[in-house]
């Protein structure tokens, strides 16, 4: 398309301070539309792909405040009124990509905003037991998150069409916010994540951030308890405790490059993924590379890892309860039978969901909704 013609487009993230999932679908989006407008809560220089600095940013008064970058998640309650304070400017499409606070903006009547839904934000509805446990903490935040909730639901009617990552989070977008939604898969790159001939190696994998939802003390807990070497790649706030309670044969890398972590990926006996997910890059990155997933049997992992039963090659296993004795059961099953599970039916299936395809189906998405030959989503059936 002719630059001259292109619509002009606001895109809203919620905050820019590193290069994740999220980021690496906007940054689709800022290539084909390099003139958009970018609002966002914040930005750390530099954190982000050169598409994505290279736009016009609109940050918010949290972005002034000195060392935000260090402590900003902890000013979630002042997040709403900061989205409330933007003007955007005029345009024929707002996207979000949203999985806290961004899906808020409203764009001025008529114009479509499409809300690319990460999440609806899951400290506030899905997992808050996860991030604040049963006790005192939990009762002290019960009434700022129910103002959230009520604030979540209530902007939901800014967005006039919800696209959801996975079948998973369209489920919770019915659930929370009563509407209807399209999913289109996100990027995977298998271009850069893809086998090479190198020798397998005994030692389970896990790679993430060290956050409580993501479990990985139970990888810990059940290579300790089998004596199985496991390797771990990641920080966060979890660190701490997951290295005390560690054994010998469980090793801390710390944060690596993308580079370090496909290595690992190619050589390792298969990708442990004890949490719940949203979506969940790294077992698709894993099986792109040839590897088995074993996984907690809910959410993204379910609709991305195949296991074994059905009418396709199996790519991995899933555990049923998230105990140390199932994530052990697992790893014990699939030693059994780890010449079921083939490299090459691992990478056709993590194919499936290659960068093309996110760019084809969202761009054609987008394009029917300028055009406005697709009728919004609203309520759920």
């Amino acid at each position: 398309m002719d630059a001259r013609n292109d619509p002009r487009v606001v895109l809203v993230h919620d905050w820019l301070t590193g290069m994740r999932g999220g980021e690496k679908c906007l940054e689709v989006l800022c290539r084909r539309w390099p003139g958009a407008t970018l609002c966002t809560l914040l930005h750390r220089p530099g954190s982000v792909a050169p598409a994505i600095e290279r736009l016009v940013r609109r940050t918010t008064w949290l972005n002034w405040l000195p060392g935000i970058h260090h402590y900003y998640r902890y000013l979630l309650p002042l997040m709403p009124a900061a989205v409330a304070g933007w003007n955007l400017p005029r345009c024929d499409l707002v996207v979000s990509f949203s999985h806290c606070v961004a899906k808020g903006v409203r764009p001025s009547p008529g114009v479509p905003h499409v809300c690319y839904c990460f999440t609806p934000m899951r400290y506030a509805w899905h997992m808050r037991q996860a991030y604040f446990g049963d006790g005192l903490k939990a009762r002290l935040v019960g009434r700022l998150l129910q103002a959230l909730r009520d604030w979540d639901r209530r902007t939901a009617a800014h967005v006039s069409h919800f696209v959801a990552i996975s079948q998973t989070v369209r489920q919770r977008i019915r659930d929370c916010y009563d509407r209807e939604s399209d999913v289109i898969y996100p990027p995977v790159d298998t271009d850069f994540y893809c086998p090479e001939a190198v020798r397998r190696e005994d030692y389970y994998l896990a790679v993430s951030a060290f956050a409580p939802y993501k479990r990985l003390d139970l990888a810990v807990a059940a290579c300790g308890q089998l004596g199985r070497r496991l390797v771990v790649i990641g920080t966060g706030q979890d660190e701490a405790r997951l290295r005390a309670s560690a054994g010998p044969l469980v090793e801390f890398l710390g944060w690596q490059s993308d580079e370090v972590i496909r290595d690992h990926l190619r050589r390792c006996r298969a990708l442990l993924f004890p949490g719940e997910e949203d979506f969940g890059l790294v077992p698709v990155e894993a099986m792109a590379c040839g590897s088995p997933v074993i996984a907690f049997g809910r959410g993204g992992a379910t609709e991305t890892v195949i296991p074994p039963g059905g009418s396709r090659e199996p790519t991995g296993l899933w555990f049923d309860e998230q105990r140390v004795d199932c994530l052990a059961s697992a790893l014990e099953e699939f030693e059994k039978r780890a010449g079921d599970f083939s490299p090459a039916a691992a990478r056709r299936q993590a194919v499936h969901f290659n960068q093309h395809r996110f760019r084809q189906e969202l761009f054609s998405y987008l394009d029917a909704v300028l055009s406005r030959g697709m009728i919004p989503l609203r309520k759920a059936a």
